[in-house]
């Protein structure tokens, strides 16, 4: 492994340095005082000089970031995915924009009803979910149709948010209102019967008031049997401009998804079982539904144009409901009973935030400050039901033909209803200090408060209990080095920890103290030919030293220890690898983003109890390698103006599925086997279209080879990928 990092830096540094050279030349040719004058026609006038004109790629904002830094200061691996990707890939769920990030991928599809999404080792799906930059619930799947961009910022974000696993969050950002008019109308037709027709208009009110008004209806079958979907989406927003230097924009959000529960197809011990890809194993009747509304605010002054003041608020509600038979796992023979399941989980939100940032000088050392604090409360519902019976239908997998499907549709009893409330509250603070043009130093701190409590009502028992509160604080700095030898070249690193609160007692009866986790990061990010080709490499480590498991002995320090709740820090993992993300735009109409990444996540440090996992052992759905290619590319003149082609490719390797193997004295070999190992795997998307005045269509074809491999939620939901299949875009601008 070292020598390929060594390779990389090594090429990347000798591209660096031919690059600067390539530029300058480039520089020096086109330059307005040395550039050779020409006689042209202008405006019907002869002899009028024309001079070049020098476009440089403008940097993106990055929202995640929060404090308006450019993506060359931060000292952290930053990637954006833009609408104009989103588009120009027919992307139809975050999965599929997701793709375009390398070392971020989708571990699992559970049931149908979410999708998960992990980076550097870690599940991102719990915490580190945000939209528009407020914590948004991973329990569904999002619409895009609405986005402006993705933005991943990789690595700790504890800083600015808080409670994050220290793999990276994920932002969803929305299109914002607009004073200039226009808008368009599309319509999406595929393979099982797709159609999703969807608009997106903006426009003035009047000279103070803007809107804009996206919406969408899915309506679609599957390659998998019986299962369906239907979607109703609206996100309506409006800007106003009070003064010249404040701002409140308003936006809702709502959606409603009415799916099919699907498990997929099961394994037995370590092997999925091996069924033709759409069939469909549970009950017909299976259904889910999925409801998320949200309403936010943001106001926006500016003091001047040193200094700048925000507060945004955001309420959110989240409701799921499904009924169904779920885990596909029989027994080595193949005889199954189908199990009943039933879930409805319920959550509230509520966040806000206060920040202050500006610019400012101390001799000759310019200051970038941001400062604030956030607050979050969270209220979540979990109900149990039981059936009785417990299953629906039973025989023996392998001859599913003559399986017994059930007769009636069962009711399930709620019989316990889990409240779980949530406190949050952070103040924070970050200087980027520019000692130099070239040397800035990015330092800052948050201490982070947070206070939980659950409550279980038994409704069979007819009893409420009122677990011990849960107050969680820790102190989460930050500093980075960032050396910038030119405007386009910039060496960093930084450390960075976070921290992530424990269930379970100490050997005292004590809440457990949350785990601190330590991450150190280094890279190099360069701009060639201003802007037209970037790169970025980053190399990490992420340590958590000190691992929440069971303790071996109770408080004497003499008694052995049987109780899983009690435990101690005293367990290690470690994350670490090297990501490489490259994007341009070599010449017109021609968009190339291609990455790659390594990650080696395991297990360091274990007790060597039953129960406790396998020191060197690799963390369960954490691949070695993933990588991302693709090409769009426009005619923009010609007798073929508007005629575009693309392509796109994925690689996921070899991972596992179930869970990490444990040692246990009752096995054979003391070990108990739980691991499903899955192969890696390649998709291919081809696609073509046209563009004419307003109109335009685009056609996909995805997954060419019509690859086949599965995504695996633990040791259940082993859901097979989606076969070749034809997407087809319908466009009309006005």
């Amino acid at each position: 492994m070292k020598y390929i990092l060594l390779l990389t830096l090594t090429l990347l540094f000798s591209m660096a340095g031919f690059a600067q050279e390539e530029a300058s030349i480039i520089e020096k040719a086109n330059s307005i005082e040395t550039f050779d004058t020409v006689s042209d026609t202008i405006k019907n006038k002869k002899g009028e000089i024309l001079k070049e004109v020098i476009i440089t790629q403008p940097q993106k904002s990055v929202s995640a970031v929060r404090s308006g830094l450019k993506p060359m200061d931060v000292p952290q691996s930053v990637q954006i995915i833009g609408a104009e990707i989103i588009a120009q890939q027919q992307s139809i769920r975050l999965s599929d924009v997701i793709k375009n990030v390398n070392g971020v991928y989708v571990s699992s599809a559970r049931g149908g009803a979410q999708e998960s999404f992990w980076s550097r080792g870690y599940d991102m799906s719990a915490n580190n979910m945000f939209k528009n930059g407020f914590r948004f619930n991973g329990g569904s799947l999002p619409e895009v149709s609405s986005l402006e961009k993705v933005e991943i910022l990789k690595g700790s974000a504890a800083l600015l948010y808080g409670n994050v696993a220290p793999g990276g969050i994920l932002n969803m950002v929305t299109k914002v209102p607009s004073f200039k008019k226009g808008g368009e109308i599309v319509m999406q037709i595929g393979s099982y019967s797709f159609y999703k027709p969807s608009i997106d208009v903006y426009g003035p009110l009047n000279k103070y008031i803007a809107y804009r008004f996206n919406g969408s209806y899915e309506n679609s079958e599957s390659f998998r049997d019986v299962v369906k979907k239907e979607r109703y989406y609206i996100n309506p927003s409006f800007l106003f401009k009070v003064s010249d230097k404040t701002e409140i924009t308003l936006q809702g959000d709502y959606l409603k998804d009415n799916w099919t529960p699907d498990f997929g197809t099961g394994s037995i011990g370590k092997e999925i079982l091996d069924f033709p890809r759409n069939i469909y194993l549970g009950a017909k009747w299976s259904n889910g539904q999925t409801k998320t509304a949200s309403v936010s605010g943001l106001v926006s002054h500016d003091f001047n144009k040193n200094w700048r003041l925000d507060f945004n608020t955001s309420f959110q509600d989240y409701n799921r409901n499904w009924i169904g038979t779920e885990r596909i796992q029989p027994a080595s023979n193949g005889d199954w009973k189908r199990p009943l399941g039933q879930n409805r989980n319920l959550e509230q939100i509520i966040g806000e935030q206060f920040s202050l940032q500006g610019n400012f000088t101390t001799g000759k050392v310019k200051h970038q400050l941001f400062t604030g604090m956030d607050f979050e409360n969270s209220f979540l519902q979990a109900y149990t039901f039981v059936f009785s019976p417990t299953a629906y239908g039973s025989g023996n997998i392998f001859d599913f033909d003559n399986f017994d499907q059930g007769g009636a549709i069962p009711n399930g009893n709620n019989t316990k209803i889990v409240k779980t409330e949530t406190n949050r509250f952070g103040i924070y603070a970050q200087d980027l200090i520019s000692v130099t043009e070239q040397f800035k130093v990015l330092a800052g701190v948050r201490w982070s408060w947070q206070e939980a409590q659950a409550e279980t009502t038994d409704l069979i028992k007819n009893t409420v209990t009122e677990e011990k509160k849960r107050i969680d604080e820790a102190f989460s700095p930050k500093v980075g080095l960032v050396l910038q030898s030119t405007k386009n070249t910039s060496l960093f690193a930084s450390y960075a920890n976070s921290f992530t609160p424990n269930t379970g007692f100490t050997v005292n009866n004590e809440v457990i103290k949350p785990s601190v986790i330590d991450q150190y990061e280094v890279g190099v990010k360069k701009d060639f030919w201003r802007g037209i080709f970037s790169t970025n490499v980053t190399l990490y480590q992420i340590t958590n030293s000190n691992l929440a498991q069971t303790a071996e002995f109770k408080a004497d320090g003499i008694t052995q220890n049987t109780d899983t709740n009690v435990k101690v820090l005293s367990g290690a993992t470690k994350s670490k690898g090297v990501e490489i993300d490259i994007t341009a735009k070599p010449v017109e109409g021609l968009n190339i983003m291609a990455g790659y990444s390594y990650n080696d996540m395991r297990y360091t440090k274990t007790s060597g109890l039953n129960g406790s996992n396998i020191e060197g052992d690799r963390l369960a759905r954490t691949p070695a390698n993933t990588a991302n290619f693709s090409l769009f590319y426009k005619l923009p003149t010609g007798a073929l103006k508007g005629l575009s082609v693309g392509t796109m490719a994925n690689y996921i390797g070899n991972r596992l599925g179930g869970w990490n193997n444990q040692y246990d004295s009752k096995m054979p070999n003391g070990i108990w086997e739980r691991e499903i190992p899955i192969d890696g795997y390649t998709t291919i998307d081809v696609s073509a279209g046209y563009e004419w005045k307003q109109f335009s269509i685009l056609c996909k074809l995805s997954n060419i080879t019509n690859e086949l491999n599965y995504t695996v939620h633990e040791n259940y939901s082993v859901n097979p990928i989606a076969p070749r299949q034809v997407m087809t875009s319908l466009k009309y601008k006005f």
